[in-house]
């Protein structure tokens, strides 16, 4: 890309796209265009058309989407499907019709199967059934990063799409009931800690095995990926490391400095077993992570006690 290349950046308030926009600023470039919710609806189309049609963005990073933990994923799967097949395909359509010269799609990595190989390579992608709990929202992405496909190969688009493992880092969701894993935890042992209490109680058994990445790292390679990849298969970004649950309780209690019993509800659901990336396809184009869990865990906590204001958004 260009230094002065006109870049739009959907879903800049969020995590992924707040710390794309950082990234961006990092690296010299500063023509990102920026909308709101209020001033931008993307589940609408014709807002959609008429925004692209008005700006041209030469290149677009396609971070928006409706996201949430177990909770908010089971109890509203048609919100999920709904939304985030609007956002993606009003904003994917648009950049077409409008000749952006690239655009770069935000996946999960939930799209893969629930049993897949670990770990996961890009090319297990629709051998088997999916977890149920996040079943809707993974569909609305195969269905984004398809589309992606289909339009290369129709009409010879550059569009590429990255599947990043689970995220966390400043301007995260904090939500006491839609956040993720992570922020949920940093959140709970908090308030236990400020409350003085005996114990905590967590969801499962402790068992599932979770690959973290620090989003300012993501962030990092989306912007590597613009200018130095191009493909229909989608790449996997990730550690390559995993840690269980219960030790990731564990090391979250520790930097919080939470000294109380942690309890396990096993009549809560666990989720997939496993998920782990194969990031080898990023790391031959030149790619690796800098940020470790525990380093990252200190910064993630440092963001929440600066923005608690967030944290029931």
């Amino acid at each position: 890309m260009n230094k002065v290349a006109k870049i739009y950046v959907a879903g800049h308030r969020g995590m992924v796209g707040s710390a794309i926009v950082r990234e961006l600023k990092r690296q010299g470039y500063n023509n990102i265009i920026t909308k709101t919710h209020s001033e931008l609806d993307l589940c609408r189309q014709d807002e959609v058309e008429k925004f692209f049609a008005d700006e041209k963005p030469e290149y677009v990073f396609l971070a928006a989407a409706k996201v949430g933990g177990i909770i908010a994923n089971s109890e509203s799967p048609a919100d999920f499907m709904y939304q985030n097949m609007m956002i993606e395909m009003n904003v994917i359509n648009a950049a077409f019709h409008n000749n952006c010269k690239k655009l770069e799609f935000l996946g999960s990595s939930c799209i893969y199967p629930k049993l897949a190989p670990q770990p996961m390579r890009e090319d297990c992608l629709l051998t088997s059934a999916l977890e149920q709990t996040n079943e809707a929202y993974a569909l609305a992405k195969i269905s984004g990063l398809k589309y992606c496909e289909y339009l290369n190969r129709q009409y010879g688009t550059d569009y590429i799409s990255v599947m990043p493992t689970n995220l966390y880092g400043p301007n995260d969701n904090y939500h006491s009931k839609n956040s993720h894993v992570l922020p949920a935890l940093i959140r709970r042992f908090h308030e236990a800690k400020i409350e003085n209490k005996s114990s905590v109680t967590c969801w499962g058994d402790g068992s599932p095995l979770r690959e973290f990445l620090y989003v300012d790292d993501l962030a990092n390679l989306c912007v590597f990926l613009m200018s130095n990849y191009s493909g229909n298969e989608t790449v996997n970004a990730g550690t390559g490391k995993e840690i269980s649950i219960k030790e990731l309780t564990k090391l979250v209690a520790e930097i919080i400095g939470y000294n109380g019993e942690i309890l396990w509800d096993t009549t809560k659901p666990n989720g997939t077993p496993r998920k782990l990336l194969d990031v080898s396809k990023a790391q031959k184009l030149g790619w690796t992570y800098k940020t470790e869990l525990k380093d990252g865990i200190r910064l993630a906590y440092e963001d929440f006690l600066n923005n608690t204001v967030r944290v029931d958004r």
